[in-house]
This record gives structure tokens, C-alpha cells and sequence, in this order.
């Protein structure tokens, strides 16, 4: 990969971390968080419109590599900005190129970015912002490998008491979710024996112009490509791993596994499937499972088995515990229509509804008050746990947690940004 020169970010204190807006600022002048976006593809756009939507921000600039992503991205918030009563963005508020996150960072406007850029570049566009003393919100994966890991661990050091940085793992912030965990860790289920978890999907729609160059094809469909997206493991079941280490408060020590790509036609060389046994602290056995080749069935959920019950959530399949301390979170179980009582008595249709809204209002809030939120640690080990697995099934045997560390595994991109215009 064609390496990009690294200019000399702003300094200060010995974390050499410069905070351009404090606390008591904005809640002085009750300013809106300037939100710069670096990736406007579709998540970084539906993201984005979510924070001008459940919070106070504006956002005041974007950055891409592509010129219809930048042009998509400024109609729509040029849309959401009108609609909330701010100025459309300015033309030097377009920022293109491999290189445009750094004159994101770099201006004075922006006091916080979403990193919604492909997964391989996260880790350096990270580290980037935190130096400029910018407060960072990453979408997961926050790395696609050993290394990417180790350098985010590393910003989130950085970070600490300066900048808030938050990793997309939204499910944490829902709340069918958070009062299940709040339930299995006081107990309610007994003592776990075992769990399952799976995020069954069809594989991600990627397209690239028919004209565009051999790599800029490659960089357009960087979700089918392992050293760019990570595989399938990174790319979606990432989400049900993260919510069953956070559930367990802990990674897991080891796995094995196995994995496959049959039944994809596609370019790239992500798998079609993953078929992983971890093992948590406890002797605790968890299974894993993967799938992007849409057989026409699609879930997502983790269930935990214990002494006194079992505990199942789904996205949308219902959160809720059965055996000697029933609960349940209201989450619709099943995709059937809500009644006007159940809409009435406040019956959740998703156990999602709430998740990205109370994530963005966290990360808003943080700054705002000046209680900094730092999410490195728990976004690298949750991509360490999908690392495992997805390493444990290439390999066909088990490799530990400390192996894996030990590796400082790197994945070459091989992408030189010379030949994308």
C-alpha cells in the first residue's frame, strides 16, 4: 500500500493532544458538536443523519475518496442541515482524496469525526484524529487486523481524559439488551453452562461503475475483499460477539473452528460461512456461526443457557429470559404487526428502536459535559474475538487469545491510491 506522508498534527501537554473546544463551551453558548464525516457511503451517511437528528450537531464538512459519494453525501445533509436551520456546506467543506482525512482533522471547525471509511484504513484515520485532539466516534471493526488492533489501543491511550472515542458497537446502548445483561449478571439465569450465537445474512450488495479502473473497482467492493474488510466474521457477526463479550464481561481465551466459500460468485474472497467454538473464562463454551450466501433465512442472536434458565436476544425475534426468573423486554418475538394495546403500552416493534439514537446522544453528551467516553479497549478485544474466530477457521485449529496477540498479524491492502482519481 502507497503510504501517506503524515503532516505535524497540533500539540499540547505531554499527550500531545490539543481539545479545540472545551466542555464549557458548548454548554455555554449551547453550540451544536461540528461533526466532520470521513466515509459517505451508506453508513456513514445514515449515521451521520442520525446524530443531526437525536442530538445537538451539525455537520460541517465530509471527506471520500470518490466524487458520486461526496456529491450524494452533500444533497443529503444539505437536506438535514436546511431542515434544521443551519448553512448548507460550503465548497472547501468537500473533501476528497486518500489524504482527506487529514485536512479533515486539520481544520479548526471540527470538533468531533465519524471514521465510517472502509475497515483497513480505520486504525491510521484513528490515530490521526485523536493527535489532533478531535473527539472520534469509529464504526466497528475498528481494525482488520493484529496490528490495526494494537494501534487503536494505542489511540485510545492517547485519547484518555482528552478526546471522547467511541466504537460503533450501538447494540450496547439498546435497551431490551441492556436489561437483559443487567439480569444474567445479577443472576437470574443461574450459572452460565453455555451459549450460542450467529448472525445469519445474505452477503453485502457492493457495486463499482463499469469504467472504473481495475483498482478502483477493488477499493469500491472492499467488503468482498478479506484485507479489506476483514471477512464475514468482521464485517457483520462482529455485532453478536461484542454483545456476548460484554454480556460475559470478558473475551474469550481460545477458539477453533472451520469456514468455507462455497456458494459466492462473487469477485472477492471473503468466506460464505464460519463455524466457530470459543471458550470464555470458566470453561464456557460458546458457538458461533456465520453465513453470507442467503439461503432465505436471516436472524441474529445470542443465547445463554444457565442453572436456573436460559436468556435469548434477538434484533427481532423478542429479548427475554424463561426457566425461574421470567422476563421479558416487551421486544416484538417474530415479525407479526403490533396491536394498538401493544403500541400503547410502549412495546418495543425492534429490540433496536433505541440503540443508535441513545449511542449518538451518549457520544454527544460526552463532550458536551466533558465526561469522555473512551471505548478503544472493549472495540479492539471485540475485533480481537472476531480475529480469533476467523483465524481459528482459516487455519482449521485452535489458536488462543495470547497466540493471536503474540502474532502481530498484518494484512497488506495492496492498494496504491496513485491510481484512484
Amino acid at each position: 500500500m502507497k503510504k501517506l506522508g503524515r503532516r505535524n498534527f497540533l500539540k499540547s501537554s505531554a499527550a500531545g493532544i490539543t481539545v479545540l473546544n472545551s466542555a464549557s463551551a458548548f454548554a455555554a453558548k449551547k453550540a451544536a458538536v461540528r461533526l466532520g464525516v470521513i466515509g459517505c457511503g451508506g453508513r456513514g451517511i445514515h449515521v451521520a443523519l442520525g446524530f443531526m437528528d437525536n442530538t445537538s450537531t451539525q455537520v460541517i464538512a465530509i471527506a471520500d475518496v470518490f466524487d458520486d459519494r461526496l456529491a450524494e453525501g452533500k444533497t443529503k445533509f444539505d437536506e438535514k442541515l436546511t431542515e434544521k436551520g443551519y448553512p448548507t456546506l460550503k465548497k472547501d467543506a468537500i473533501l476528497k482524496g486518500p489524504d482527506a482525512y487529514i485536512r479533515m482533522v486539520e481544520r479548526s471547525d471540527v470538533d468531533a469525526v465519524l471514521i465510517a471509511s472502509p475497515h483497513f484504513v480505520h486504525p491510521e484515520q484513528l490515530e490521526a484524529a485523536v493527535d489532533a485532539g478531535k473527539h472520534v466516534y469509529l464504526e466497528k471493526p475498528v481494525a482488520v487486523d493484529v496490528r490495526g488492533c494494537r494501534k487503536v489501543m494505542q489511540a485510545g491511550r492517547k485519547a484518555e481524559g482528552h478526546v471522547s472515542l467511541a466504537v460503533g458497537f450501538q447494540i450496547r446502548r439498546a435497551t431490551p439488551f441492556a436489561g437483559l445483561r443487567e439480569r444474567i449478571q445479577r443472576g437470574d439465569i443461574g450459572e452460565i453452562q453455555m451459549a450460542q450465537t450467529y448472525y445469519f445474512a445474505g452477503a453485502p450488495k457492493r457495486n463499482a461503475p463499469s469504467a472504473a479502473s481495475a483498482e478502483e473497482k477493488y477499493v469500491r467492493l472492499w467488503g468482498l475483499y478479506r484485507a479489506l474488510s476483514g471477512d464475514n466474521i468482521l464485517l457483520q457477526g462482529i455485532h453478536a460477539l461484542d454483545t456476548t463479550n460484554w454480556i460475559f464481561g470478558a473475551h474469550p481465551l481460545k477458539a477453533n473452528g472451520v469456514c468455507e466459500r462455497k456458494n459466492r460468485d462473487d469477485v472477492g474472497d471473503n468466506m460464505s460461512c464460519f463455524l466457530v467454538h470459543y471458550e470464555y473464562p470458566g470453561n464456557v463454551p460458546v458457538s458461533f456461526q456465520s453465513q453470507q450466501f442467503n439461503p432465505g433465512y436471516g436472524d441474529v442472536a445470542e443465547k445463554f443457557f444457565g442453572t436456573k434458565g436460559f436468556a435469548e436476544a434477538h434484533y427481532s425475534g423478542g429479548v427475554f429470559i424463561e426457566g425461574e426468573n421470567k422476563w421479558d423486554s416487551g421486544a416484538t418475538r417474530g415479525s407479526q404487526e403490533l396491536t394498538d394495546k401493544q403500541w400503547a403500552t410502549g412495546q418495543f416493534r425492534s429490540a433496536l428502536d433505541d440503540a443508535d439514537p441513545n449511542k449518538q446522544k451518549a457520544f454527544i453528551d460526552s463532550i458536551i459535559s466533558g465526561n469522555y467516553l473512551n471505548q478503544a479497549q472493549q472495540g479492539a478485544e471485540s475485533t480481537l474475538t472476531a480475529l480469533l474466530g476467523t483465524t481459528a477457521g482459516y487455519h482449521r485449529e485452535e489458536i488462543t487469545w495470547d497466540e493471536l496477540l503474540a502474532s502481530g498479524e498484518a494484512w497488506d491492502p495492496m492498494v496504491d491510491w496513485s491510481k484512484i482519481r
